[in-house]
């Protein structure tokens, strides 16, 4: 679409380090995400396109790809306010402080002033009302619900943009419906321009009754041998998930055996990873945001973060004893640890001690991007290949298992269901944050709705 008022730095045709600017009128912008790539995508953080014209950052949601490269923007002279939602402003804090000591510096004093200047800078908004920033374009911005990761939302934009008055619709990363603890994203009225995101766009997901049945069978045959059961996940977002589940499949079937000799009452369920934990306090915190599921659950008496199997490590000694612990003898458990994508955090130290035992099971629950060690553990490890961690070539003997229903992503059909729900339909799509066989299927599947997409 000629004449667009997007400019795209970064996730236009890969799946991370999203990253968006709508130009408006008066020759100011309104900076939409600020992610860091991954994988193969690995771009230098620094920010290298002019700030001092921003009128504000959105962010959709604090997964890293969407909002790590926040610092660097604000080295670069960034004193805008930075918009997102509520649960999103609780949460965001916890995120940079683990990103910033990871990446930039491990000095206390300065990870302390910065967070500080963020927090300053912070304008949490409700979903569903609309917020006016002044200024001759008239430029008014509203979040709603995405159903991605708690606090997640889709950011409409209503302004007089560079090629006139616009409704831009901006959808960050959708949800799928009926995800745990999330109510499902539900289509806007309507919109002219609309950015979407197509990380699923050639696939469709399992059902959640399928993939919770999946995630079960996988794991009683996984447990037959006594082996543990590794699942890379990311701190915020997929481990609640995943424990939400495996609540429910363990009080389901609370009086059977997961494998011979082992109630599923007796599964161990650990959590290795500080962040991950401290998350799941926060999740704890924002139980207003969870949906009804959720909430009958609470009601009852159960609590899907913090049950009696689970096991929450933080401190690094004890992550390196359990590591150990598991490498000398086999013990029936399931290991959530980050970074999701295997490219760093303890799962790396799981993985190095037990991808050569045959014992071992690997669960891939999310998106491995192209070029991390998750791609490449789940393509060549079925055909018993190798994969490259911290510079050591590790032979895979573990089983590899794919759980593509889990995914915190929309897939096909969600994608076009939210364009096909809006009352007045974009005259434009142009898609983003998917790789460009994604993006090829899913913009055929639009123009045969006689929608504009590129």
């Amino acid at each position: 679409m000629k004449n667009t008022p997007l400019i795209h730095q970064g996730g236009r045709f890969q799946v991370t380090g999203s990253c968006h600017e709508l130009c408006l009128a008066d020759g100011s912008g309104l900076l939409i995400d600020c992610g860091l790539a991954q994988g193969e995508e690995t771009q230098a953080p620094e920010i290298d396109f002019p700030v001092a014209h921003l009128r504000g950052l959105v962010l959709s949601h604090v997964h890293i790809d969407h909002c790590g490269r926040l610092p660097y923007l604000l080295a670069a002279g960034f004193e805008g306010p930075i918009y997102c939602s509520r649960p999103s402003a609780l949460l965001l804090p916890e995120v940079l402080e683990d990103a910033i000591r990871i990446g930039i510096t491990r000095k206390q004093p300065l990870i302390d002033q910065l967070l500080r200047k963020i927090k300053k800078q912070l304008c949490p908004l409700p979903y569903g009302r609309w917020q006016s920033s002044g200024g001759k374009t008239g430029l008014k911005i509203r979040l709603q619900p995405a159903g991605h990761i708690l606090g997640s939302a889709f950011i409409e934009c209503d302004a007089e943009t560079t090629v006139g008055r616009r409704r831009v619709l901006f959808s960050g990363d959708l949800g799928a419906p009926y995800a745990p603890l999330l109510p499902a994203p539900k289509a806007p009225y309507r919109a002219d321009l609309l950015v979407l995101e197509s990380t699923y766009g050639n696939r469709l997901h399992q059902g959640r009754k399928e993939r919770r049945t999946q995630l079960q069978t996988l794991l009683e045959q996984a447990l037959a041998d006594r082996g543990a059961i590794l699942i890379p996940a990311f701190s915020i977002g997929r481990s609640q998930e995943l424990l939400y589940e495996l609540e429910e499949i363990i009080h389901r079937n609370r009086s059977c055996f997961a494998a011979r000799g082992l109630p599923w009452q007796g599964l161990e369920i650990i959590v290795d990873s500080p962040l991950a934990s401290r998350f799941n306090h926060l999740y704890r915190k924002l139980r207003p945001f969870w949906d009804a599921e959720a909430q009958k659950k609470l009601r009852a008496g159960r609590h899907p973060l913090s049950f009696e199997q689970l096991t929450t490590i933080d401190s690094h000694q004890d992550h390196l004893n359990t590591v150990g612990y598991l490498k000398r003898r086999a013990h029936p458990c399931v290991v959530i640890a980050a970074s999701g994508m295997c490219s760093g955090g303890r799962i790396v130290n799981y993985l190095k001690a037990l991808l050569g035992d045959p014992r071992t099971d690997v669960l891939f629950s999310g998106y491995q991007a192209a070029g991390t060690p998750g791609r490449d553990i789940q393509q060549y490890g079925p055909q018993g290949g190798y994969v490259v961690l911290d510079g050591q070539k590790i032979e895979i003997r573990a089983q590899i298992h794919t759980l593509s229903g889990y995914s915190a992503h929309a897939d096909q059909r969600n994608l076009l269901n939210f364009v096909k729900r809006m009352r007045i339909k974009p005259t434009h799509i142009r898609l983003v944050h998917g790789e460009r066989d994604a993006q090829r299927e899913l913009a055929e599947k639009f123009r045969e709705l006689g929608i504009g997409v590129d």
